[in-house]
């Protein structure tokens, strides 16, 4: 039972790295299309007008939401075991289910801006 329980400690430890990789990327991509709209001078509407169909744009998006939803449910899995004590099954079972709801979420938004 131990060397699952460190088998999974590592792949979510490697997990949460990667996402974090990507969503430093993404960060920064994100950012400089702020940047690029505010010195544009873009309306919400010229912004949507450029989203809608845009397959880079929804693809790029659907990334970022997909890196969050894996990074930020290890992240706050890892806080409720060490201040809240809770561990096992039940607390993997919750942020899994945290993570399916955030990238539904994330992708409907995607989805919604894309569409």
């Amino acid at each position: 039972m131990q060397a699952m329980s460190l088998r999974t400690q590592a792949r979510l430890w490697y997990w949460q790295r990667v996402s974090a990789t990507v969503l430093a990327l993404c960060v920064f991509v994100h950012l400089g299309v702020i940047i690029y709209a505010v010195h544009s001078g873009l309306s919400a509407s010229a912004i949507l007008g450029r989203t809608r169909g845009n397959l880079p744009f929804g693809a790029f998006y659907a990334v970022f939401v997909i890196a969050c939803a894996i990074h930020v449910p290890v992240g706050l899995l890892r806080i409720a075991e060490e201040w809240l004590h809770w561990r096992g099954r039940s607390a993997h079972a919750v942020f899994l289910a945290f993570s399916a709801a955030l990238a539904l979420m994330g992708l409907r938004a995607v989805y919604g801006v894309f569409s």
